[in-house]
């Protein structure tokens, strides 16, 4: 019984060394027979470090100005040893430690960049061409994953901005285009950034600077908008001559009933010519004395 219980406690070892190999080799973990400690250095990893730290202590006086380096307030070092990301963390600010023999690091910068969109030729979803450029704000937020994880982060960003402009505005009519631009900026923010999270850059704003039409484009708009403020001040000079029409109607009726009040209407119209300075002679003559005359003739 005691070697049955035995083999099957062998053969459970032996299938939990394969599933763990096999979950390895998903993970694209390699096992080797010197096993790796939790930090993923091998025995040769060990020995290495272990001679850059002998070295170190012989030369102590003079190694300590190559092991001991500072980083800035606004900048993270992401070290390697021996290819390894050291402790899964960017260090920094301050002073860090690092072996001049095995260690290299690089330094991120996490302030915010901004960079101009070169003017991009778009054709439009009603066939209209045209040139826009922009300009987008971003900052590393994971400095590890923008060493590791992309080569150049920051032209990756420029090329991905560039192409999504041209995606973008070849969606939208020329209208909306030129009336739409916060909402424009608002879902280019928002489509970069989700696409460059994986990086560990965060977009913080993108801005349409200008829009850019043909000349010819530019001509044909400044006629259709002149002739639209023509038509508008036919309208409204048709519209006042109809008004005054009215008034002079109400007028005309007013007067028929009042013969004194056509009277008053010649003596103002003789003092307003008056008022004007010219060679004109005016003989006033009386209402009445006409209105006998046409009686007359009758």
């Amino acid at each position: 019984m005691s070697l049955i219980k035995q083999n099957r406690v062998e053969d459970s070892v032996t299938e939990g060394e394969q599933s763990s190999n096999v979950e390895g080799e998903r993970r694209g973990v390699v096992y080797t027979d010197c096993r790796e400690n939790e930090e993923g250095y091998n025995c040769c990893g060990w020995f290495l470090i272990i001679i850059s730290f002998f070295f170190m202590l012989i030369t102590f006086p003079i190694s300590v100005w190559l092991c001991i380096k500072i980083v800035k307030e606004y900048e993270r070092a992401v070290i390697f040893r021996l290819g390894r990301i050291k402790s899964g963390r960017a260090k920094g600010p301050g002073l860090f430690f690092v072996l001049p023999c095995t260690d290299s690091f690089v330094k991120v910068d996490l302030r915010t960049i901004s960079f101009d969109i070169p003017p991009q030729e778009v054709l439009t979803k009603d066939s209209v061409t045209v040139s826009v450029d922009g300009v987008v704000y971003f900052k590393i937020s994971n400095a590890i994953s923008s060493v590791a994880k992309i080569t150049n982060a920051h032209s990756a960003t420029r090329l991905l901005a560039q192409t999504m402009l041209r995606n973008v505005l070849g969606t939208k009519n020329l209208s909306e285009i030129l009336s739409d631009r916060e909402e424009i900026a608002h879902h280019m923010q928002t489509t970069l950034d989700e696409a460059t999270d994986e990086w560990g850059i965060r977009v913080e704003r993108v801005e349409i600077k200008d829009v850019k039409l043909p000349v010819q484009m530019q001509r044909a708009m400044a006629a259709e908008a002149e002739a639209t403020r023509e038509a508008k001040a036919k309208v409204i000079a048709a519209e006042g001559e109809m008004n005054a029409s009215r008034a002079l109607k109400e007028a005309s009726l007013v007067i028929t009933e009042s013969p004194a009040a056509l009277q008053l209407r010649y003596l103002q119209t003789l003092t307003t010519i008056a008022t004007e300075k010219n060679s004109t002679i005016i003989f006033p003559l009386p209402i009445d004395l006409l209105q006998g005359l046409m009686h007359g003739g009758k």
